[in-house]
């Protein structure tokens, strides 16, 4: 069996910033520690914390009063914040500094009377956030469909922004829309957009060309595996989400069979490894790395932490 790893794959910046935020809290204050809603979207990662002295949330109301609380990647709205300092909690924000981005844009739009359109997923705790992050209303869409029934007049001072585990590919249609019905409408330069998920799916694309199958490693709750899954099938390369290796179905492959494996954001390499180890057992695996951009994006730790030294 041929396995070709795209590259780049799994961990991001934001994810790595993250989870570093935890271990190192945990390290610095002692346990437990307390995180609102999962860290990152991945159970093995959310379970290996857990296991080290974290203690995942979904209400502040859960968290003793004055314990060392991080907030998740996703960021959350105002009011959450709000919260934290009436129970005179110890708060870490490891809110990615890319969503914290899109915060401060919407901030800025709104203070400047721009109605704001945010093209999203509802109920994606980043979306719940952002939304939560402004005075004003933000109005919630996904589809094309949706851009021709806004009831906003022409001359309407709009501005949009899109949930970051969104690429510019993905939102690519909606943002067209918007543009040719309200001509004036702003937005944030390309610049701005998650890098990370751009750069996945585009090796996803270059991968779907040299593969029979793709394997996307990534939780279900993963917004951005799901997409890459998604995008594959589109394309034509059959695809399947898998959390681990124990998801591997062998029916799934025949005999010389190319196989391209890919991974989220927010997915460790220990997941990859796993996979090819039961691709492994299915049968034997010459693994190759596909050609593809390499990242060097680091963030800096949130306030309250003491910067890891690189190991």
């Amino acid at each position: 069996m041929n396995v070709i790893l795209a590259q780049p794959r799994g961990f991001c910046a934001g994810v790595v910033r993250a989870i570093d935020s935890v271990e190192s809290a945990i390290q610095q204050y002692g346990i437990p520690v307390y995180v609102r809603h999962e860290i990152v979207h991945n159970q093995h990662v959310v379970q290996s914390l857990r296991q080290q002295g974290a203690r995942f949330v979904e209400a502040l109301s859960d968290v003793p009063p004055g314990a060392v609380t991080i907030f998740s990647a996703h960021g959350v709205a105002r009011e959450v914040e709000a919260q934290a300092r009436q129970r005179r909690l110890q708060v870490i924000d490891a809110t990615c500094p890319l969503v914290t981005k899109v915060h401060q844009h919407a901030r800025q739009y709104a203070a400047r009377g721009y109605q704001l359109v945010l093209i999203g997923e509802p109920g994606h705790p980043e979306v719940v956030g952002i939304q939560g992050q402004v005075d004003a209303q933000v109005t919630l869409i996904q589809t094309v469909e949706q851009v021709a029934a806004l009831s906003f007049p022409a001359d309407t001072p709009l501005a949009y922004l899109t949930q970051t585990t969104l690429s510019v590919d993905d939102t690519r249609a909606v943002v067209t829309a918007l543009m040719q019905r309200y001509p004036l409408i702003v937005g944030p330069a390309s610049r701005d957009i998650c890098y990370a998920v751009q750069n996945r799916q585009q090796a996803v694309r270059e991968l779907c060309t040299r593969v029979d199958v793709l394997l996307v490693v990534g939780s279900a709750n993963s917004a951005n595996s799901v997409t890459l899954c998604t995008l594959a099938n589109d394309s034509g390369t059959p695809s399947y989400r898998v959390a681990d290796g124990s998801a591997v179905q062998a029916h799934w492959f025949t005999a010389d069979m190319t196989v391209g494996i890919t991974a989220g954001a927010s997915t460790p390499e220990t997941s990859v490894e796993d996979v090819l180890a039961t691709l492994a057992r299915i049968a034997p695996v010459h693994v190759q790395t596909l050609p593809g951009r390499e990242e060097r994006v680091h963030f800096r730790p949130p306030l309250g932490l003491i910067a890891r030294q690189p190991s």
